[in-house]
């Protein structure tokens, strides 16, 4: 599928997004959304891409937001059905089988910074800025921010940022759990395709099983979140990725994976 507001790129067993709108600092609009569906479900129907990143164009933004002029004049009715929208997107990402990375090289505001906290990992650039200012335009995060940034940096922090619109840099964003790591502008990319590589060589239906033992255990208590991790790894003696594994340990050599 061709894209105007997108770039998917393929390199081996990653794949890698770029919002490319760089003369709005990336900002996204409903047409870049709906492309970036279309774009996660061709990576996840895709089993030869085991790991995927997303990253802005330039050296300025990841994503500056959502485009402000697509929110003047709506109803009440048809705000909430723009947020639902964009929820249900990033949605999307955040349950993917394949692992997600946010390369963030730049401003990650608003829905930019909403869709960095749906991806699995987070690496940003030393120049990066982490912000949820709607509040400022009178209105809140609608995009998942009230939610994932309460689960990434617990409520208290959350709650400030959000109340204040204030901006916070990379350094504080990785002090308190926002992101990763943090690294120089010209590594990020490489940083970011280093560790997608490293995640695809791994088994895809451990990583598969551990994402969802993680993600959904977090939501529930501890008895049940042990049998949901009881249950995924039940899953994982039965592949064949689990007899290679088994096998190269013993034989004291690099396992090959098929995803079986």
């Amino acid at each position: 599928m061709g894209f105007k507001n997108i770039i998917l790129e393929r390199e081996e067993d990653i794949a890698v997004i770029t919002i490319n709108r760089p003369k709005v600092l990336n900002a996204i609009n409903r047409e870049t959304v709906d492309e970036l569906q279309a774009a996660f479900e061709e990576i996840e129907q895709d089993t030869a891409i085991r790991a995927f990143i997303i990253t802005g164009s330039g050296e300025k933004a990841f994503v500056a937001g959502a485009d402000i002029n697509e929110f003047t004049g709506l109803t009440p009715e048809e705000g909430r059905l723009l947020m639902q929208h964009g929820q249900s997107v990033y949605s999307y990402l955040e349950h993917m089988g394949t692992p997600s990375i946010a390369a963030v090289n730049g401003y990650a505001l608003g829905g930019g910074c909403e869709m960095a906290m749906a991806c699995d990992l987070r690496i940003a650039s030393a120049n990066a800025k982490f912000g949820q200012p709607e509040t400022k335009l009178g209105i809140i995060p609608g995009w998942g921010g009230t939610q994932r940034l309460t689960l990434l940096v617990g409520k208290t922090h959350a709650k400030e940022l959000i109340y204040t619109s204030r901006f916070i840099g990379a350094e504080e964003a990785a002090v308190i759990g926002l992101v990763n790591k943090v690294v120089p502008q010209e590594e990020l990319l490489k940083t970011a395709k280093d560790l997608a590589h490293q995640i695809a060589a791994m088994p895809p239906i451990a990583i598969r099983m551990a994402k969802l033992a993680i993600d959904k255990g977090s939501q529930v208590d501890m008895d049940t979140g042990l049998n949901i991790e009881a249950q995924a790894c039940a899953l994982c003696f039965a592949t064949e990725d689990k007899i290679e594994g088994c096998k190269a340990f013993f034989e004291k050599r690099p396992a090959k994976f098929q995803g079986k």
